[in-house]
Order: C-alpha cells, then sequence, then structure tokens
C-alpha cells in the first residue's frame, strides 16, 4: 500500500464527511466503544496474516476452528426447554426433536438450580416455574423417557448442584444400559460466573472448584466425549457487562479451571479438548462476531504458550451461543423475532459451532409451542436461505471487524492483567471487582438509554401508546408442584432408607477425606437419594458462601 497516498486521501475523505450527525443517539457500540466513521488499510497494517488471522482451521483459528466451515456441518440448532413436571418437558423434548432440532438442552427450575427438592420450603411457589422439576432419579428417568441417550446431544444449564444432576443423567444411562462411552453432551457447571454474575451458588468458592475439577477428572477418565464446564460469559453479558468484559471475565474463567486441573496433576492434553464455552450473542452486530473472533485466537495463544498444550484440539476454542435474553422487550415483543434474528446471523458469521435462537415471548414467561417453533426456524432459515454457510468466515479481511477484532483482544489482554494483580480470579471475586465492573457497565448504558443516547424500539423510541399483548403464552398450573411433592413423598415412602444413610455416610467422608465425589454421587442417584439430601450432605462439609456488597 502506498501509505502517504492512503493518508492524504484519508485525510481529504474526513473533512467532507467529519459533520455531526443528525440523530441524537451516540455513534457507539453497545459497549460504549466508539466508532470511526470509516475503516481502510491503514487500520490494520499491523497484522501478519499468517500470525494473526491466518486461514480457516489453522492457528491461531481467527477464521474458525475448522477447515470447511459450516460446508462441512452446520450448527448444533438447540432450544432451550423446560418447564412443569418432567413429563411434560419430556412432550416439549420429543416436539423439537420432530421438528428438527438437533441437540437437546435442559432447562431446571429454581429449586433444582438451587439444590432443594420440591418438598422444601423455600421452594414453594417456584416448583416447574422457570424449568423443569428434578428432585430424584425418577425426575430424571421420566424426563428422559423414550429419549435414547447414546442418539442425543444433550446440554444442561445447571451449575451448583450440576455432580448431583449429571450423576442422575449417568444413572438414567445405567438403565438404558449405555456405554457411558457414548454419551455426548454439555454441563455448564460454571461456578465461577455464579459468583460474578448469577448468583446461584452454594458453597463458597474453593470447595466449588474441587466439585468442578473432580466432575472433569471423572469425565476424562468415564465418560470421555461429555464436556464437563461450558465456560458461561452469557450471564456476565445478561447482568450488563460489556462485550470485551464478557469476553475476558469468561476467559479468565476458563483460564483458572484449566490451572486448577494442571494443579491436580492432570496434563492439559488430557482434558482441555473437552472443554467448551457458552458466549451471549448481543445487539451490535459487528461487535459480536469480533468478540467471537478475538476470543478464539486469545484462546490458542493462551493454551499453546502459557500451558504448553500440544495437541492442536486443546487449542481450540469450541463454544455455544444464544441469543440475548435480556434485549427482549415486553412492548412490541414481535419486534424481538428481528432481533434474535440479527443476533443469531451475528453468531454463525462470528463460527458459533452450536446456537440457541431465544422466542419471542420470553420476557413475558416461558415459551409457547408457536413461540418456540419460529425461533428453531429462525435458524433453519439463516442456515438453508441466506447463504450465509456458503463460504467460510464471509466477512474475514474486513478494514472495521479485522480492526474491532485487534481492539477486543488487546482490551481484553489488559483486564487479565488487572485480574491477576488481584491474585487471580477467586481472590478478585472475593474482592468485588468482577461485580463492581459489571455494575458500573450497566449503569453506563442505562444512562444512554434514558437520555435517549440510544434506541430501543418500542420502549424509548417508536412507542405504541395502549399497546395491548396479542401473544399466547405458556402458563403453569399450580398441579405441577402439587404433583411433584406427591412424587416425592411416594419415593421417599417406597426407598430403602438404609441405603440412603450409608449412601449419604459414604459421600460425606469422600467430601471430607478429598476423594473424587462422582462415584460416590452415582451410588446415591442408584439409590434414590434426592437432590437436597445430597446437597444438604455437603453442605455440612463445605459451608455455604455469602457476598460481600460492594458499592
Amino acid at each position: 500500500m502506498d501509505r502517504a497516498r492512503y493518508e492524504e486521501l484519508n485525510s481529504k475523505y474526513r473533512e467532507k464527511v467529519n459533520k455531526p450527525g443528525d440523530l441524537g443517539f451516540k455513534y457507539t457500540t453497545v459497549s460504549g466503544e466508539p466508532v470511526d466513521i470509516l475503516y481502510g488499510p491503514g487500520n490494520n497494517d499491523t497484522n501478519d496474516f499468517f500470525r494473526d488471522i491466518n486461514f480457516p482451521g489453522e492457528y491461531p483459528f481467527t477464521r474458525g476452528i475448522h477447515p470447511t466451515g459450516y460446508r462441512g456441518k452446520v450448527w448444533t440448532m438447540r432450544q432451550f426447554a423446560g418447564f412443569g413436571t418432567p413429563e411434560d418437558t419430556n412432550q416439549r423434548f420429543k416436539y423439537l426433536l420432530e421438528h428438527g432440532q438437533t441437540g437437546l438442552s435442559v432447562a431446571f427450575d429454581l429449586p433444582t438450580l438451587m439444590g432443594w427438592d420440591a418438598d422444601a420450603e423455600l421452594s414453594t411457589g417456584e416448583v416447574g416455574i422457570c424449568g423443569v422439576a428434578i428432585s430424584s432419579l425418577k425426575d430424571m428417568e421420566i424426563l428422559f423417557d423414550g429419549i435414547p441417550l447414546d442418539k442425543v446431544s444433550t446440554s444442561m444449564t445447571i451449575n451448583s448442584p450440576a455432580a448431583m444432576i449429571f450423576a442422575y443423567y449417568l444413572a438414567v444411562a445405567q438403565k438404558q444400559n449405555i456405554d457411558f462411552k457414548l454419551l455426548r453432551g454439555t454441563l455448564q457447571n460454571d461456578i465461577l460466573k455464579e459468583y460474578i454474575a448469577q448468583k446461584e451458588y452454594i458453597y463458597p468458592p474453593h470447595p466449588s472448584m474441587r466439585i468442578i475439577v473432580d466432575m472433569i477428572e471423572y469425565c476424562k477418565n468415564e465418560v470421555p466425549q461429555w464436556n464437563p464446564v461450558s465456560v458461561s460469559g452469557y450471564h456476565i453479558r445478561e447482568a450488563g457487562s460489556t462485550a470485551v468484559q464478557e469476553l475476558a471475565y469468561t476467559l479468565a474463567d476458563g483460564f483458572a479451571y484449566v490451572e486448577a486441573c494442571m494443579e491436580r496433576g492432570m496434563d492439559v492434553d488430557e482434558f482441555a479438548p473437552r472443554l467448551s464455552y457458552f458466549f451471549n450473542s448481543h445487539l451490535d452486530f459487528f461487535e459480536e462476531i469480533a468478540k467471537f473472533r478475538a476470543a478464539r485466537r486469545i484462546y490458542a495463544r493462551r493454551m499453546k504458550e502459557k500451558y504448553g498444550a500440544k495437541n492442536p484440539r486443546s487449542w481450540w476454542l469450541r463454544f455455544h451461543t444464544q441469543t440475548a435474553g435480556c434485549t427482549l422487550t415486553a412492548q412490541q415483543p414481535e419486534n424481538n423475532i428481528v432481533r434474535t434474528a440479527m443476533q443469531a446471523l451475528a453468531a454463525v458469521l462470528g463460527g458459533t459451532q452450536s446456537l440457541h435462537t431465544n422466542s419471542m415471548d420470553e420476557t413475558l414467561a416461558l415459551p409457547s409451542e408457536k413461540a418456540v417453533k419460529i425461533a428453531l426456524r429462525t435458524q433453519q432459515l439463516i442456515a438453508y436461505e441466506t447463504g450465509v454457510i456458503n463460504t467460510i468466515d464471509p466477512l474475514g479481511g474486513s478494514y472495521f471487524v479485522e480492526a474491532m477484532t485487534d481492539k477486543m483482544e488487546a482490551q481484553a489482554e489488559q483486564i487479565f492483567r488487572e485480574i491477576d494483580s488481584l491474585g487471580g480470579v477467586i481472590n478478585a471475586i472475593e474482592a468485588g471487582y468482577f461485580q463492581k465492573q459489571i455494575a458500573d457497565a450497566a449503569y453506563r448504558y442505562q444512562k444512554e438509554v434514558d437520555a435517549k443516547e440510544k434506541y430501543i424500539v418500542g420502549v424509548n423510541e417508536f412507542v405504541e401508546k395502549g399497546e395491548k399483548i396479542e401473544i399466547p403464552l405458556l402458563n403453569i398450573s399450580p398441579e405441577v408442584e402439587k404433583k411433584q411433592k406427591e412424587r416425592l413423598a411416594d419415593l421417599k415412602n417406597n426407598r430403602s432408607r438404609a441405603e440412603v444413610e450409608e449412601c449419604l455416610v459414604e459421600l460425606k467422608q469422600a467430601a471430607i477425606d478429598g476423594k473424587n465425589l462422582m462415584p460416590p454421587l452415582i451410588k446415591a442417584a442408584q439409590s434414590y437419594v434426592t437432590l437436597g439430601e445430597m446437597v444438604g450432605e455437603l453442605r455440612e462439609v463445605f459451608g455455604t458462601y455469602e457476598e460481600s456488597a460492594v458499592f
């Protein structure tokens, strides 16, 4: 490039067009990053193609981890499903599979997420409301009735009690006479992001990390096709973070798990290929695409250069994406179909391996069957009607996208240094670092919306007065809680109490002795020990966590 001529023309161009915009909103990304009026080769001339971008399937995988992109395999289309009783969700699973979904993704209700049985006092009014209620192996047997676990890939969004829920899943596989080595799927099981953003934690950080390392170690040896952790930035973004905070905090959490496993004595190449990640796809189209590309590059470099991974699969950032629930609006809910489509397209252009599209009614209730089908059809339309799968990384080489990718990488590296200066992720959690940074980012964005520097269609601009919501909503009957309590009471009356007590004693002793917790948890699951009983036994050993307020 003739640099002098480029700078001359660039300067003349900016003199002509660098005028105030006629709109009141800021020309910044959703994350508040300034966006230049024009990008050109001058924004990217420090890039070394083979070092920083390279071909798809080649280190550092900026353009994707697979050389064939979606030509080789279209992303897995998952829809998050779970409500009411296990029978209700089992029917929804079968409905989705019949309509072309290629993987199951389980949503659990709040009591399950917090490790409480359906009959616990704190569960009252919440059983089956925001997901499926699972209190025992019996519930899990019903949930997957008629669904062969060796034929589907199952993702489960569960964190604090993930080990217990996984034990139930493995026990169901045993009842179906399925070899654990044939099971494919993912547990979210990312406890660090719970302390940072979602707040569904039970035990303090250090014992929680021990449980996760136990699970990674067990899966490495016994369930080799399973992803034992899906390091989740999704909830960090939903809590109000910027795109680069989501990127950096997620990868920092992932690196913390890597280091904990290596401290246990595991070789990085023994477990790293089965780690997966989970990102949010938000509204700023190009910022999201750049985020995904930067994430792959940062991850590959860190895994290879810092942790010494030698297997190229250990360098791959494999990730699932979900469109941004926090961007859905109760006002003019049909607009959410359009928002979701654009967010899904950004995830696809960013190279996701798996995708969930939110339903238009999810800000109002659990999604109806019609809304779920529209969300699934959105993915199918993108895959088979837009042409985006025809070529790999079609936006690679874009001056704007490459500049944003470079900028996000540099900003993320700065955040890593801040976290390291605090003594690592757990120390930063306990110091309130993440919580404060996310709160500040959320407050900035809300001020911009309130000042109409950022528009939300149908909310602070293009508003319809007297609007009436006319879409059908899914309602959960109070009978769900009654039915679940009755089932649980029947289970407790007909199981062997002696076996239950024996299993709980073994579980508690394993926790005290530092042994891997998965074998005693599986044994307890097989004996129909309930979720609350297992969680409670470990609570006696590990205690509970209370977050310090940060202002």
